[in-house]
């Protein structure tokens, strides 16, 4: 399966469309600007003492990449062989993985507000499942890829290390809004930003939520930008995604002046002008969160 032309070229629509693969009895989903291609597998090098989820490297086009099996990630029986499945070739956060799957299906294309934040009954900090997306005779459900590769690399995820470089700085008394729909992230980046000197931040799961807060400050007749100084927000999040919601602030008046920083592992030379065209004001590629804090130190004085 090849990614169609012209995917979603207009910034800002609150759409994706979705890779969908098949793990056992369940449907699964990738957002397609994670995947680079989709390919049948090869031959694999096995590495000694590797972590359990990863069958080995495949070299593909001069690249090595590592193969990371989805029935160990997700604890399924281990059924699929070397040879068997779909490899699914994926690029974000500045660094290119493959996941071994039993089959990929098709492409969707969803709006953001047709997917359901899980339920805390059934998810939490441990699980892979950000989105839930109902059809008429089941559920496909979208996976934290990032996640997924962070536990298995936990260095290649969020380092507070990075930020104690960079110094002190006292900055508490300036108010951050922060959008971002994972739990896990959202305590990572409340415990590194602090550390930066940046320590009033209000988060929120998603835009959707973080704009009604914003236009409930113009309903109030208060000065937005005495309440907010910066808004940073993640791409991919349920209800409403990145890039709507910057679209969203832009073309309110009240709002307009405020500075947005998109901090999302989506950030390539290829998909810049995505956050451009929104109006971002900048824009950092997870997990460089020293970027990201030099990036607030420009905005903030």
């Amino acid at each position: 399966m090849q990614k169609q032309d012209g995917i979603l070229l207009e910034s800002g629509t609150n759409e994706l469309e979705i890779v969908e693969f098949q793990m056992g009895q369940n449907r699964y989903g990738i957002n397609v600007i994670k995947v680079k291609e989709i390919i049948l597998p090869t031959p694999i090098t096995i590495i000694p003492h590797a972590h359990p989820s990863i069958e080995g490297i495949i070299q593909l086009r001069g690249a090595v990449l590592p193969v990371i099996n989805m029935e160990k990630v997700m604890g399924l029986p281990e059924t699929i062989g070397k040879n068997e499945g779909k490899y699914i070739v994926a690029a974000f956060n500045k660094q290119e993985v493959v996941f071994h799957v039993h089959e990929v299906a098709q492409i969707h294309r969803v709006s953001w507000d047709q997917i359901e934040k899980p339920s805390d009954l059934y998810s939490g900090d441990a699980s892979q499942v950000i989105g839930v997306i109902k059809r008429e005779n089941d559920m496909l459900l979208l996976l934290d890829f990032e996640k997924i590769v962070v536990d298995i690399n936990p260095d290649s995820g969020i380092q507070v290390e990075q930020v104690k470089k960079l110094g002190v700085r006292e900055r508490s008394n300036k108010k951050i809004l922060l959008a971002e729909d994972s739990p896990l992230l959202r305590k990572l980046l409340s415990d590194t930003l602090t550390e930066a000197g940046y320590g009033n931040i209000e988060f929120f799961e998603n835009g959707k939520d973080a704009l009604a807060f914003l236009e409930s400050l113009v309903a109030e007749g208060k000065k937005v930008s005495d309440e907010i100084q910066l808004i940073i927000t993640d791409i991919e999040m349920p209800q409403m995604d990145g890039h709507h919601f910057t679209k969203r602030i832009r073309a309110n008046n009240e709002l307009a002046m405020l500075p947005i920083i998109i901090f999302s592992s989506l950030i390539t030379d290829e998909l810049k002008h995505k956050g451009i065209n929104v109006g971002a004001n900048d824009q950092v590629s997870k997990p460089e969160i020293a970027e990201l804090v030099l990036k607030m130190d420009k905005y903030i004085l």
